[in-house]
This record gives structure tokens, C-alpha cells and sequence, in this order.
């Protein structure tokens, strides 16, 4: 057995079914392992590697903030926080960001936030809306609004007050409505839920909703967000702002980072010194990647990059399609894409691996294709031979 795989096994707790792969180096839109075999990455650390790996630039800016300052609290101001904090404004077009160490922790913090709000406004409600088959993280306040039992029921009893409604259709989520209802929480996209998508209607009821009745919109941007689906922000698609949003995946490209962010108004009547807090979040290095992140998107325009190559994408999943008898259906949009299969993909995802292309899945029945937004049509008809070859066998 490899050593770094007899090594780790020993050491972690058995939590991940890991490939028996060790990766060593990456660059570009590939992955090598130890033995030096080269992988066509369609995983992305879970859509967190948008940048790809090897980026100088963004290694360059890493570099010198290590030579800098990596850490100091949040008992003082630091040089890059507040840059980052601009950054995320700017390209999400809320007001007031918190930084977190990941996207399940961006998750809590909104939750507080939203029962805060109610609190101080003295409305009495603290009871949540989630979608079912939603993922939010694996923490107590995530894992409770998140969409599926698997994931509930060994650590119940969790969070009170969660009801779930059923995604994309409106009526159901009305049904759920009382005047407890503090806040509604959702994925413009569904990633781990199976790459659904939801409909113009359904976010545009879901804001109305939510004005109509006194209700924070809180969206989850963490695995949709940054770029993805063709836009910075799943979200912006509809046109639908919310009161409070969680991020995290490609806002730091690699460096474990999150955040969540907010209206002015959800600011004024939420959050207090004392209320929240965070030792790692919102340190120099973490922050020095978010900003210099944002900084090479906005000059590169990765989103406009991902409109056309997940175009792309999209017409080569259509020719799979038609050309396989094992696809039902291929969804998502931008460079999140789903591909729905007759039986579950673990056998195809194996085999995609064999032949050095990594993709993952979204429920038992759906390939997930997550690449880094740098990816190029050229990588696009590679992965499709590859895919055809794992089909085939």
C-alpha cells in the first residue's frame, strides 16, 4: 500500500471513502499523483479551484503575505481584510461582509444573524424554511436546514424550528409560512441536491414572499457562487438580492475561507460586538487570496469566460445524450453541469478515473462536472472521449 495512503488511513478519522490516489502537484486544469500520472481535473476541489492550479499571480500574492503576516485576531486591523471586505461588496452588491474559515461556518453565522434580526426587532419569530434535497454543511445549525434525513437523523435531536418545503414550487413553500417564519434559506442551484435549478418563478416568488411577510431571504452561494453558473453570483441571474448570503469554495481559490454577507438594513438590526466571533476568519493570508481572487476575475472576466465555455459544455453533454443509452438527462448551467444515469455512477466515476479524468458525483444516479472556470473547449472534448470510455466499459 502507499505510504501516504497507509499513513493517512491510520491516522484520520474514517469519515471520507477516499480514491486510492495520491495527489501531488497540480497545474493548469491537471492533477498528477505521485506516480506522475496526469489527471484532467472536472472536480475542482468542489468548485473550489476556479483559478485552476498554479496561478503565479495569485501564488505571488500568497507568497509575499506569508513574508508579511499570516495571523494576528480580530482584536486588530490588519492590511487585508478590509480590501477582501471591499472586494466581496463590489462583486456581490451587499454591504457588510463577516469572514469565516468555511462554508458551513458562513452558514451558522447567517442563521444567527437572521434569528438576531427577528430578535431585535421583536417580531418573536425564529422558526427557518429549507428546501428539500438542499445541502448546507455538516455543522448542528447547517445540518439542520439542510434537506435530507441521511444527514439529520443520526444527530438529532438538532436545531428546532425547521420546516421543509419542497424546491421549486412556491405553494409549498407558502404552506410552510407562520408568523414565526424569520427566515427562508435556499440554493439558487442545487449541487449536492442533484443539480437542479431553480425556476425565475420560484426566486421571484420566494423575494415577494419574503417582502409580503417580514421574512429574510437567505441564500447559499457557497458551491453555485463565485462565477459558476455565468454569473458572479447565482443569484444575480434573477435579479433577486437577498437579505443575507453565505459564500466560500472559489472565494479564496483554494485557501480555506468563507463568508456571509448582508443587507445594510440586516446589519443595523443583527450582529453586535460580543454576538459572533472567529479566530482564523478574516486572517491576512486567507484574506490576501479572496482579494487578490476577485482582483484577477474582474480583470480576466472569468465570468463571461463561463458563459461561453459552459455553452460549450452543454451542447457536448446534448451529443452524449444522444449518443448513450445510459443518460436520462443532462442539467445545470455554466460550468455546473449534472448528468443523470440509469444506475448509480460509482462504477463510471471509477472508471473515468482509470483513464485520468476526475469527476464526482451528486446523488447516487448523477454526475457531477464541477471544472476549474479556466477550462478551455479543448479540455471540454477530452473529457467527453474520456466520459464515452467510462460509459463504454
Amino acid at each position: 500500500m502507499n505510504q501516504y495512503i497507509e499513513e493517512t488511513k491510520k491516522g484520520l478519522v474514517h469519515t471520507y471513502n477516499r480514491f486510492p490516489v495520491v495527489l501531488e502537484r497540480g497545474e493548469g486544469v491537471y492533477l498528477y499523483d505521485t506516480d506522475g500520472k496526469k489527471y484532467l481535473d472536472f472536480a475542482a476541489g468542489i468548485a473550489v479551484c476556479g483559478l485552476g492550479y498554479g496561478n503565479q499571480e495569485l501564488n505571488e500574492a500568497l507568497k509575499a503575505q506569508i513574508d508579511c503576516l499570516t495571523h494576528t485576531s480580530n482584536l486588530y486591523y490588519n492590511t487585508t481584510c478590509g480590501r477582501a471586505a471591499t472586494a466581496l461588496r463590489r462583486v456581490t452588491g451587499m454591504d457588510r461582509v463577516f469572514f469565516t474559515n468555511s462554508g458551513t461556518e458562513a452558514i451558522e453565522g447567517a442563521l444567527k444573524a437572521a434569528r438576531k434580526y427577528a430578535w431585535k426587532k421583536g417580531t418573536g419569530r425564529y422558526e427557518f424554511i429549507a428546501m428539500e434535497h438542499s445541502f448546507h454543511g455538516r455543522s448542528m445549525g447547517a445540518v439542520s436546514v439542510t434537506g435530507s434525513e441521511a444527514y439529520r437523523t443520526p444527530f438529532e435531536p438538532l436545531i428546532s424550528g425547521v420546516k421543509f418545503a419542497e424546491f421549486n414550487n412556491l405553494d409549498s413553500v407558502k404552506a410552510q409560512v407562520t408568523d414565526k417564519t424569520c427566515g427562508i434559506i435556499l440554493e439558487a442551484l442545487q449541487g449536492e441536491g442533484g443539480i437542479n435549478r431553480a425556476s425565475k418563478e420560484f426566486m421571484e416568488g420566494i423575494r415577494k414572499l419574503c417582502d409580503q411577510e417580514g421574512i429574510l431571504m437567505i441564500c447559499d452561494e457557497i458551491q453555485c457562487g463565485m462565477g459558476r453558473t455565468g454569473e458572479m453570483f447565482a443569484w444575480q441571474s434573477y435579479g433577486t438580492r437577498p437579505d443575507i448570503m453565505a459564500m466560500a469554495k472559489a472565494i479564496g481559490s483554494g485557501l480555506p475561507v468563507g463568508a456571509f454577507a448582508m443587507t445594510e438594513e440586516v446589519a443595523e438590526y443583527s450582529l453586535e460586538p460580543g454576538d459572533h466571533g472567529t479566530t482564523y476568519g478574516g486572517n491576512p493570508l486567507a484574506c490576501a487570496a479572496v482579494a487578490k481572487t476577485v482582483e484577477i476575475f474582474e480583470r480576466e472576466d472569468i465570468v463571461a469566460h463561463v458563459r461561453e465555455i459552459g455553452a460549450y459544455l452543454k451542447e457536448r453533454l446534448k451529443e452524449l445524450a444522444a449518443e448513450s443509452d445510459q443518460v436520462l438527462e443532462c442539467r445545470g448551467i455554466g460550468l455546473i453541469q449534472g448528468i443523470k444515469v440509469k444506475k448509480p455512477v460509482g462504477e463510471i466515476i471509477n472508471r473515468a478515473l482509470e483513464r485520468g479524468l476526475l469527476i464526482i458525483s451528486a446523488r447516487d444516479n448523477v454526475i457531477r462536472l464541477l471544472p476549474p472556470l479556466i477550462i478551455e473547449k479543448e479540455q471540454i472534448d477530452e473529457m467527453i472521449e474520456k466520459l464515452k470510455w467510462a460509459f463504454n466499459q
